[in-house]
């Protein structure tokens, strides 16, 4: 059983990114308050306007699930700044958009507190195994993976259809110089890490012999990035042309995803409405990238989707390359280049695929549910004392008998999509 119900680990790396993780976070409203000023400046109100429905429905839904948690744990905080506001002013905050940052602050000081724990004290010396494992590190780790969660609907609620935007706005130019195409490496590499980031919290609620090896993270990292890469191309791709359109692309395949995310019968949320919210969100993941969210055999369930984006892929870019040789833009792009881009979009997120067979061939672990940290214990029923007992036998066995193991916290709901990505 020890095996399966290792201590979560805290490590320095960890720390590191939750300390630059709210200031990466401010910097990013920065980012994208300059681009609407830009936006303005330049009087493309088209783009603005669309900058902002991003900005504004992507908080909205951040601080619906922020509160939302709250609520399922019942306002019950386990840090002293979440605790600070009552209750009333934490729905106050939540619906001026500000509940998220209490989540990050409540994040740093556990984090603090958890490295500060490992410090030596001069007078007993250096501390033990034990000691170096106390109760605020788990709870640190519990609550970076709702962070980590909160990260993925905001990366694909905003930082992917803002990627999209501004290749649109480059393809639609014909401006390209090697600044532009560094900020796009650039942000498509941040939302391949942020779900790389995803990934690897989700191994934390692994055994220890199955923790994530740089490898592995390379690997998710890079498939990630190819498959996410080409799509978002060929969504900008289709946009340049037909700007109006994408919006009804977007609206007919989310339809489409949400409808195979409400068959999937998810359980990720504890009521109904959250629920139905969690649904909707995950077609909007879909809608760019792959996201596990049952559990079982995902191999058909994963090549269906995958079979559906490459044809989705390959009809948008055969609409480019239509609407290129039918009615090309003001700057001239050969037929024959228009054809070898597509092809070259279709070959990117080809590559992708076989990236990712590689990577669940030699490095995803496939385990049971028992294996996974956090339900084994749970699960364990209680021996009941049998009542026909003597009383002072059972008071003696019940002084006897060692006092089980704290349990350590663990996040129900991040536990619930290691249970749907790993077994």
């Amino acid at each position: 059983m020890s095996d399966t119900q290792g201590e979560s680990k805290y490590s320095c790396w960890d720390f590191l990114i939750t300390c630059v993780g709210l200031p990466l976070f401010l910097t990013d409203i920065g980012l994208d308050i300059w681009a609407a000023i830009i936006f303005y400046q330049e009087k493309a109100y088209a783009c603005l306007g669309v900058l902002l429905l991003l900005l504004v429905g992507s908080t909205l839904l951040a601080q619906a699930y922020s509160w939302l948690w709250y609520s399922y744990d019942q306002f019950k905080m386990k840090t002293k700044v979440e605790g600070l506001p009552t209750q009333r002013q934490l729905t106050a905050l939540h619906v001026c958009q500000l509940g998220v940052y209490v989540r990050h602050a409540g994040v740093l000081e556990m984090a603090v507190q958890s490295m500060y724990n490992r410090l030596p004290d001069p007078e007993k010396g250096a501390l033990t195994p034990g000691e170096q494992k106390p109760k605020t590190e788990d709870i640190t780790v519990s609550l970076t993976h709702d962070l980590s969660m909160l990260r993925i609907i905001e990366t694909f609620s905003e930082s992917a259809p803002q990627l999209t935007l501004m290749l649109t706005i480059i393809l639609q130019t014909g401006h390209l110089d090697p600044v532009t195409v560094l900020k796009a490496v650039g942000s498509a590499s941040a939302i391949a890490f942020t779900v790389t980031a995803y990934h690897s919290s989700l191994r934390s609620f692994l055994p220890d012999k199955e923790k994530q090896q740089i490898t592995s993270s390379v690997i998710y990292f890079t498939w990630n990035l190819v498959l996410i890469s080409s799509r978002l191309t060929a969504l900008a791709l289709f946009a340049s042309v037909l700007p109006c359109f994408i919006f009804t692309h977007f609206i007919c395949s989310w339809l489409v995803l949400f409808f195979f995310a409400w068959r999937s019968k998810t359980e990720f949320m504890e009521s109904p409405c959250g629920e139905w919210l969690y649904r909707a969100t995950v077609g909007l993941i879909w809608y760019f990238n792959w996201f596990s969210v049952v559990e079982g055999k995902t191999r058909y369930r994963t090549a269906l989707y995958h079979g559906y984006m490459l044809t989705d892929i390959c009809i948008l870019c055969a609409v480019w390359c239509w609407k290129m040789s039918t009615d090309p833009p003001d700057f001239v792009i050969e037929p024959m280049h228009a054809l070898i881009t597509a092809a070259c979009v279709v070959a990117v997120y080809i590559l992708g695929l076989i990236l990712k067979a590689i990577y669940y061939k030699l490095f995803h672990p496939n385990l049971d549910k028992s294996k996974i940290k956090g339900t084994s214990r749970e699960q364990q029923p209680v021996n009941e004392t049998n009542m026909g007992d003597e009383p002072d036998a059972c008071m003696f066995r019940a002084k006897a008998a060692p006092s089980p193991p704290p349990q350590p916290c663990c996040n129900k709901r991040m536990r619930k999509l290691a249970e749907s990505f790993y077994c």
